[in-house]
């Protein structure tokens, strides 16, 4: 009878037309990114007997080609691998701070931010770490060698891949609105003198040429020899500040994962300066204080209870999380403690919305676009990973001669020292910009383990906006059994603790809860969405990997096998 209502179930999970978002199915291996293309890529290298870590990284390079507002060899992030063994661990290749950055580059001679001169400036270029990243990940833990992983992208740069609609029309706004950006102008134009057509191959050739030096010389061909002379060349021609020297001296980390714990589920996930592991677990331990039987989703007891779990989870990001390489006494262990959870969620009002106060804690400005993949391979090696330019196209500048986009990550760190305010700029000394150090970040990659395999693999893009995507989404997996696809399209909010606001999903909190949350003090703003989460689920009764791509991705989507 058992058996009966699991084929039953599995039937409807692969036939039901109502479905929300496509799942995808493969028993021996998955990816899902925001590039069906790049998905794709991945999988082959799955089948050609790669791993989960070669899977990734030529996924990686493959959306450097097809997803490039955010895939990217001129960025940075954060990669989180769990072996099939049970062991896990982490890659560090956020981007650093030049050599000639300083605390108050930003400033006036008042003290005073120059308006958007930390986005929209060369100097807000931070020093690129993803081929590092890449690099590094392969050396520890790749199989395949490493040409064979890059070479995929070369191709799709060199010969083309057929331009999506989606990107065509992200083609179309960014060409009309930055029309005198000449690279930007030019950069979707590919044999012709116009905007490559949905249908027609789009081609990279200077991009080609440069992921060639990449694969021939590994991550020498990008921060050594004729790309980094470019670089530096291109800075001191836009007021840049990045030199061959603080290429050369970029290197990627590997560091130990926050490990939290979720009614029996084990969860893996991105320390700093990463932000969105520190603040995931914290806000886990207090959710598994509540009494799910008494809190419907999307209630007005559960939007108020999360909005005040995350406004406690992001003061404390404020006030204590950077580089740890710069701040050695980052309180990790107590923030992701049982403990502290308890005292959080104790002074919880269930009535009553909490009030943030600048004065004590706050919370730094993050860009909203980012990319994100799930892979797992055949024997159960998982890999999450986020990497990103920042904002949207990141600072909307790049070499014709190299063919990719920088990103504009300076942003990210907290631009006036001892200044916090309201709208959410943030003056706390452990993201205070310094030499070589990593800005904080948002990114979220996560694992979750059941019985020692792989039981969910999930992150999202989103800037500021990606810890509490993730989070939902896995609490929507963990706490409100909620399948995959369920999960990812189900309603989101999200509050950063400054500015003191709750931000929803247009459509999906009903006027009656949002009438409710304003008697209870919350201030709410709409928007369209929020978030593009890549999930990968495990179907233990039927030895299945379940992947999908957020319906918010026009041109993602999942791979198996």
């Amino acid at each position: 009878m058992k058996k009966t209502i699991l084929l039953f179930y599995f039937f409807i999970l692969l036939w039901n037309p109502f479905q929300s978002t496509a799942q995808t199915y493969g028993q021996n291996g998955m990816v899902v990114s925001s590039n069906t293309v790049a998905s794709q890529v991945g999988v082959a290298i799955l089948k050609k007997g790669g791993n989960a870590i070669d899977a990734s990284i030529a996924t990686a390079f493959a959306l450097a080609v097809t997803h490039p507002e955010a895939g990217n060899i001129g960025g940075g992030g954060f990669l989180v691998f769990r072996k099939a063994s049970g062991e896990a661990t982490t890659i560090d290749f956020r981007e650093k701070a030049p050599l000639a950055a300083s605390p108050n580059m930003f400033l006036d001679g008042n003290g005073k931010l120059i308006e958007n001169s930390n986005h929209d400036s060369a100097k807000a270029i931070g020093v690129p770490g993803t081929v590092a990243g890449l690099y590094l990940a392969h050396q520890k833990y790749g199989k395949l060698p490493w040409r064979e992983l890059v070479q995929p992208a070369v191709d799709l740069a060199q010969k083309g891949f057929t331009m999506p609609w989606g990107l065509y029309f992200q083609a179309l706004s960014y060409t009309d609105t930055y029309k005198s950006n000449e690279f930007l102008a030019n950069y979707f134009k590919s044999d012709t003198a116009k905007i490559t057509k949905p249908g027609e191959l789009w081609k990279q050739p200077a991009l080609a040429q440069t992921l060639e030096l990449i694969r021939d010389k590994g991550q020498d061909g990008f921060y050594k020899g004729e790309v980094a002379a470019e670089i530096e060349n291109f800075m001191k021609k836009n007021g840049g500040i990045i030199t061959k020297k603080d290429l050369e001296k970029y290197i990627a980390v590997e560091r130990k994962p926050i490990k939290g714990t979720f009614k029996g589920y084990e969860i893996y996930t991105m320390p700093p300066p990463s932000s969105g592991g520190t603040a995931l677990i914290e806000m886990m331990n207090m959710m598994e204080l509540a009494n799910f039987d008494s809190i419907p989703f999307n209630s007005t007891k559960y939007v108020h209870l999360i909005t005040e779990v995350m406004r406690r989870a992001f003061a404390d990001r404020a006030a204590h999380l950077g580089d740890p390489d710069f701040n050695k006494n980052i309180p990790i262990e107590k923030l992701i403690s049982k403990e502290f959870a308890a005292m959080r969620f104790k002074n919880i009002d269930k009535n009553k919305a909490s009030v943030s106060d600048p004065s004590k804690f706050g919370q730094s400005y993050d860009g909203n676009n980012t990319t994100h993949f799930s892979v797992v391979d055949k024997d159960g090696n998982a890999v999450s990973m986020t990497y990103t330019l920042e904002d949207s196209y990141g600072s909307k500048m790049g070499s014709d001669k190299l063919g990719f986009i920088f990103n504009n990550e300076m942003g990210d760190f907290n631009p006036v020292p001892g200044v916090t305010t309201t709208d959410g700029q943030i003056g706390s000394a452990a993201n205070i910009i310094a030499p070589e150090k990593r800005m904080l970040s948002s990114m979220s990659p996560t694992i979750v383990a059941k019985n020692g395999k792989p039981y969910l693999i999930i992150g999202s893009p989103g800037g500021r906006t990606i810890i509490n995507t993730v989070f939902q989404t896995v609490l929507n997996v963990l706490g409100y059994d909620m399948p995959i696809d369920k999960a990812i399209e189900a309603m989101k909010i999200h509050h950063q603790w400054l500015p003191d606001t709750i931000v929803y999903e247009k459509n999906l909190l009903s006027p009656d809860t949002k009438v409710a949350l304003e008697k209870m003090g919350h201030q709410l703003q709409e928007i369209d969405t929020l978030g593009e989460l890549m999930g990968i689920t495990y179907l233990e009764a039927f030895k299945v990997y379940v992947g999908v791509s957020d319906s918010s991705s026009p041109d993602g989507g999942a791979a198996g096998y």
